[in-house]
């Protein structure tokens, strides 16, 4: 199995002796579900390299500020980072910091983006008690800089106090209670269906719906960025991919059923969001029918994929459903809702309203998220990432109290 993937963090790495040590740093972090994008100062390459840090991020790495200038990287980087963590932190680098200098690509990177930043220095106990080192980082932790205080014990050469760097594990405690979201889905196993299907009738016409899989590919990052590993099954979609997941494209119902059946067993929840079409031509034309000839298309039933699941679920298995339905009264709505969710014999069931093509292609949605008790959550034109945080938030509870 692979590293849980998501969280997107900058390892900013300081010229300081413990930059070796950050190398450990970096695969414990990776471990507990960050991708990770090292820049280090130039300096600091005199203790570890680039190749080593491109070897262990699987990233390419840049130092200079001037380096590929015309993708602005200190932008770049600073916007896409969820967090930034820099370790060591040498004296100068925190009086940078401190002083709202931006004269290097990690400093450049500090001063542009919005994410948390966390420093962990290290250095002799002179320098770390030095009047300027205690009042910069009382200037850095005022302005909202998490700074982890070092550790006391040996240093280079005899030297023995405080300004050691901390071991990993304790690194690791600081930032993720820093960072205040915390891997609640570390080990937790996905599967995601998702978008519509396409049933061909012809090689040019098929029967589809309006299924864009926005949902489906917010709950599969989400659930990626809390530490869980995601397969993702999608229908035909304009979706990017999501780094550090696994994706499997399919195109129609019987393809969908294929690949959920194979991937099932080692999943621990599974999320049904796929709208399957209902139907499918009973022929497949092999080639385009002409118009004069388009009279009627023969149809049958698809498999219902949900109930096919919900048959051989594994004990302990959670599984959730959703419904789209076109009845915009509140009481029917989730009438509808308690009834499938029984009748399928899912966990938890998100259903919702679709009514003159609400939802389809939108960022929002509106619905009701369902278990056996009845209305869980409701939610009002919320955007679909906080729905999928919320469905979220209501599996772990209930992988959490297995």
């Amino acid at each position: 199995m692979g590293f849980p993937r998501g969280r997107e963090l900058v390892l900013g790495v300081g010229a300081g002796i413990a930059a070796y040590k950050s190398c450990d740093l970096l695969r414990r972090l990776q471990e507990r579900g960050f991708l990770i994008t090292v820049v280090p100062t130039p300096s600091s390459l005199h203790f570890v390299g680039k190749a080593t840090w491109e070897a262990l991020s699987h990233r390419p790495v840049i130092s200079e500020l001037w380096s590929d200038v015309a993708k602005v990287p200190h932008i770049e980087i600073g916007k896409r980072a969820d967090l930034v963590v820099i370790a060591p932190a040498t004296a100068d680098l925190i009086a940078r910091i401190a002083s709202g200098r931006a004269d290097d690509l990690l400093t450049s990177v500090v001063i542009s983006t919005k994410a948390p930043v966390i420093l962990i220095p290290a250095m002799h106990p002179e320098m770390w008690q030095n009047p300027a080192t205690v009042s910069n980082v009382e200037v850095l932790r005022e302005r909202g800089i998490f700074v982890m205080d070092p550790d006391v014990g040996r240093l280079t050469g005899e030297d023995v106090g405080v300004g050691r760097f901390p071991e990993s594990s304790k690194i690791i405690d600081f930032v993720e209670a820093s960072y205040g979201r915390r891997a609640d889905l570390i080990g937790a196993r996905f599967l995601i269906t998702g978008g519509g299907t396409r049933e061909p009738i012809d090689p040019v016409r098929y029967i589809g719906n309006r299924s864009s899989g926005r949902q489906a590919h917010e709950i599969a990052e989400r659930a990626a960025l809390r530490g869980a590993q995601v397969t993702l099954i999608m229908g035909p979609n304009s979706l990017p991919d999501i780094e550090g997941i696994t994706s499997v494209s399919v195109e129609t119902a019987e393809e969908m059923g294929d690949a959920l059946q194979h991937h099932q067993g080692q999943c621990d929840v599974l999320v049904m969001t796929a709208a399957v079409a209902d139907a499918r031509p009973v022929v497949r034309e092999d080639r385009k029918i002409k118009k004069d000839q388009l009279g009627a298309i023969l149809l049958e039933e698809n498999p219902d994929l949900l109930q096919r699941a919900a048959g051989r679920r594994s004990p302990g298995q959670i599984l959730v459903g959703f419904a789209a339905e076109t009845e915009p009264a509140e009481v029917d709505l989730i009438r509808l809702g308690s009834e499938k969710l029984a009748r399928k014999g899912v966990d938890l069931l998100y259903v919702n309203d679709v009514s003159a093509g609400a939802v389809f292609g939108s960022d929002e949605t509106s619905g009701f998220l369902l278990d056996k008790s009845g209305v869980i959550e409701s939610f009002t034109a919320v955007s679909k990432r906080q729905m999928a945080d919320r469905l979220l938030d209501a599996i772990s509870e209930r992988i959490s109290h297995e």
